[in-house]
């Protein structure tokens, strides 16, 4: 990270703030996909530090997110404060959700008048499918004014979003952008450690930290409050049983893009999937 001394000689793109960050992040990822912890995380290895939470693509970052943190805290009030109260060379930490650089790429305006070239660092977060799935499904079925074909709608234009997500992380290393895959992250402390040495960050904390509000928390376990107690890996084996779930699954196994995309990153998964039961063929004469 810059020092607080290079920043007075250094151009500030981020003066809008009212300090110069000592770095700045960006990180885009899908729901449910472990955004928050990482986001947490990283902020607890970083001295001080300001996040803006789920801004929206393509317009301006310090003008439209949901919502503030400061040094890992939840802030209620205004940018300007929550910033003077983060400090100068706070680590700056920007948040995207289901979107991808792809939409962006040609004008380079995911976040607005921010170029790329105003982030120290781009990462990809990314979770295996069969577990990411399980946890937003079971995330939508909790919602009781979604009907099913509302659940399914939801999970197949996210399930093209994922597909392409793949894409960006296969080719990340030549994008310089750094791909986090929650699945390592949760479980293995030195994968946690490299990132933060690739990211340029101290090693401070390198515990899984407290389940994150986001979202309602955990899909499955809500009233788990370490992250260390979650059992993010097993989502899918407890959504198998499931007819929604299978209907997803199945579908996906039909897209064969999508199953080569996936086999490169995750080949356990598409083992798994493979195995799934075809459907009966439906006899004309039922409906004649």
């Amino acid at each position: 990270m810059t020092s607080v001394a290079a920043l007075a000689t250094a151009e500030n793109v981020w003066s809008a703030l009212g300090i110069a960050p000592a770095s700045a992040l960006r990180m885009t990822g899908m729901r449910r996909s472990g955004n928050h912890a990482i986001a947490n995380w990283l902020q607890r290895n970083a001295d001080h530090a300001l996040f803006l939470n789920n801004c929206r693509p393509g317009h301006d970052p310090l003008r439209n997110h949901n919502g503030i943190e400061v040094s890992g805290q939840r802030y209620d009030g205004g940018l300007q404060d929550a910033a003077a109260d983060a400090g100068e060379g706070a680590l700056l930490l920007l948040s995207y959700e289901d979107t991808l650089h792809l939409r962006f790429d040609s004008k380079d305006n995911l976040s607005g008048p921010y170029k790329s070239t105003s982030f120290d660092g781009d990462l990809l977060i990314y979770r295996s499918f069969l577990n990411w799935s399980a946890s937003l499904l079971k995330k939508l079925q909790r919602n009781e004014s979604y009907r099913s074909a509302d659940r399914m709608a939801v999970m197949t234009r996210a399930l093209a979003t994922y597909g392409d997500l793949l894409v960006e992380v296969r080719e990340a290393q030549d994008n310089a952008r750094i791909a986090v895959c929650y699945d390592a992250w949760s479980r293995d402390e030195l994968y946690r450690a490299r990132v933060l040495a690739d990211l340029g960050l101290t090693l401070r904390d390198n515990s899984l930290g407290a389940v994150q509000p986001y979202g309602g928390g955990s899909s499955f376990q809500l009233d788990v409050a370490a992250a260390e107690d979650l059992h993010s890996q097993e989502r899918w084996r407890a959504m198998i049983g499931d007819p929604e779930y299978q209907m997803l699954l199945r579908l996906a196994a039909l897209d064969r893009a999508f199953m080569n995309r996936l086999e490169a990153l995750f080949p356990a998964d598409v083992a798994l999937m493979t195995r799934l039961p075809a459907l009966p063929e439906l006899d004309a004469e039922v409906f004649s």
